[in-house]
């Protein structure tokens, strides 16, 4: 799979995304709890989880099943390490999220933080239509100048994501949801210490 992803180290993408100037890794575990309690939900689905930000919020007693997709299997592998709890819960699926045929399982709720930025909109609409969700809570970044990526010491190790990035609008957002009939239902917004703002839309069947 050709894609920026399966060249960057996963320690790198952590540091940089947790450096008190970025803060994007400790926010959305924050906002991650409440993405999947916020709504009855036995399987959730997580696309772009990386190293499994958020996984410890899993309640093995409320969540019977999570899928883990990633283009990056290494990625996956470290979920596995990481969370070895979770070894009946935790689902990881090695998948393109832009693969005209990819195949997923149904699940309740879709959690996307800063996915549809990667994969576009018309990808982003045809994996909601396969998975068929009840529930799809996204999180998507609102940026004060035109680089998506935050500086960093890490950014040189980044280097190719900025060409996969799609520019994401709220507004765009609902269109496209409400095109393959989900309507908005909840929306939050989070300050980042670098002046960037990252915003939580769900979205329900």
């Amino acid at each position: 799979m050709n894609n920026p992803w399966n060249n960057i180290k996963l320690d790198d993408y952590e540091n940089h995304m947790k450096l008190d100037s970025v803060q994007q890794l400790q926010t959305l575990h924050d906002i991650m709890y409440r993405q999947f309690y916020c709504y009855p939900a036995s399987t959730i689905m997580i696309l772009g989880i990386a190293g499994g930000n958020g996984l410890d919020h899993i309640d093995r007693d409320k969540i019977q099943t999570v899928y883990g997709i990633d283009i990056n299997r290494g990625y996956l592998e470290e979920c596995i390490k990481r969370y070895p709890a979770l070894s009946r819960t935790f689902v990881p699926i090695h998948a393109d999220l832009r693969a005209e045929d990819i195949t997923l399982p149904e699940a309740d709720i879709v959690v996307a933080n800063l996915l549809v930025e990667y994969i576009g909109y018309d990808h982003f609409q045809r994996v909601i239509q396969k998975v068929n969700p009840l529930y799809v809570t996204c999180v998507i970044q609102m940026n004060i100048d035109s680089s998506f990526v935050s500086y960093s010491p890490y950014l040189h190790l980044l280097k190719g994501l900025e060409k996969d990035h799609h520019q994401v609008c709220e507004h765009e957002l609902f269109q496209v949801m409400s095109e393959i009939g989900y309507k908005f239902i909840y929306g939050d917004e989070y300050t980042l210490p670098n002046g960037k703002k990252l915003k939580r839309l769900d979205y329900q069947r």
